[in-house]
């Protein structure tokens, strides 16, 4: 007995729309999170592989390679003999449609800040006044979702944290797991022992606090917090336009197809290539949608298969039973 297969003509591929997905760099080394297609490419898009982070569906998605080719001519008169690529570059520009930590970071491109709860009577500041102190993490106990705390009397119910180490000098890049800003000095930062707690990345929301700790309703980035960490109430958030501190991460922008194609663009770096900005949409006068505008350029890597240095990979996974 035997099985005939009768493929179909391929199709155009047709999307509705475009989700983003963003994973961290290890700035000291320049060595990017890799996403490699023939082992993920058909990831369910709710629950992106670990580190990648969803951030949701974007719009108005643009890329566009800047890279350069010339001319090798030999002879007289002058023919053309071989091509050469003379620059490798690329841009990719969209707007996010939720706001969130990760996202108004990405989109203002450079420092962004946590808004920690301030001290009674702390001096008044733009990017934030000195905080209340922290509390201590216990030795050990805490997970990924579960902060096991010295004490909880600090906190409720629908709070926003932040969970990171002590700033204790150090100089070079700073916060647990995500590279959240570059201290040059000391005396730079105030030698303020909650600076690293003031820009990193590792940020939750309480949604239940017991006797012995506070839940967490999503996974902190850095995973399971070191005993020596603690903990601090984030308000909110705020970046500034300037400072000399870009946003590096890599990206991924997947768009599937109607006839379960997909198409997938991975860029290893992405570095911010604007300030922040905002795009008002019209919804029911007088209420207006306010979407952050981001725009990326894309820095180089080595594909270890060959060698060639490269920017940006496009995959496309055909469709079921297509020709190919």
């Amino acid at each position: 007995m035997s099985t005939t297969l009768t493929a179909l003509n391929p199709m155009p591929p047709a999307t509705r729309r475009v989700r983003a997905y963003f994973a961290p760099v290890n700035r000291a080394t320049l060595t990017p999170t890799i996403f490699d297609p023939s082992v993920n490419g058909q990831f369910t898009l709710d629950t992106p592989p670990s580190p990648w982070v969803d951030l949701g569906w974007i719009e108005d998605f643009a890329r566009k390679s800047l890279s350069k080719t010339g001319a090798l001519v030999t002879g007289s008169p002058g023919t053309t003999q071989y091509q050469v690529r003379e620059s490798v570059d690329a841009s990719v520009s969209f707007r996010f449609k939720t706001w969130s930590k990760l996202t108004m970071a990405l989109a203002a491109g450079s420092q962004h800040m946590n808004l920690l709860a301030p001290a009674s009577g702390a001096t008044q500041n733009a990017s934030g006044s000195p905080a209340a102190p922290a509390v201590a993490l216990a030795a050990t106990g805490s997970t990924a979702t579960f902060l096991y705390l010295s004490s909880t009397t600090s906190f409720s119910a629908g709070d926003i944290v932040a969970v990171d180490a002590d700033y204790a000098g150090q100089t070079g890049f700073v916060g647990s797991s995500v590279s959240a800003a570059y201290v040059q000095s000391a005396a730079a930062v105030n030698d303020d022992p909650d600076y690293i707690r003031r820009v990193t990345f590792n940020v939750a929301r309480v949604t239940q606090v017991t006797t012995s700790g506070l839940q967490l309703a999503s996974p902190l980035i850095a995973g399971v917090p070191a005993g020596t960490m603690k903990v601090q109430q984030v308000l909110g958030f705020v970046d500034r336009e300037g400072g000399n501190f870009f946003q590096e991460w890599s990206g991924l922008f997947v768009m599937p197809g109607e006839q379960g194609e997909r198409i997938v663009f991975y860029y290893p770096r992405l570095q911010a290539m604007t300030g922040a900005a905002e795009a008002a949409a019209a919804l029911a006068a007088p209420l207006e949608r306010i979407a952050l505008s981001a725009s990326f350029r894309a820095l180089p890597i080595t594909d270890t298969n060959d060698g060639q240095a490269a920017v940006c990979f496009r995959s496309y996974l055909p469709s079921a039973m297509t020709l190919v």
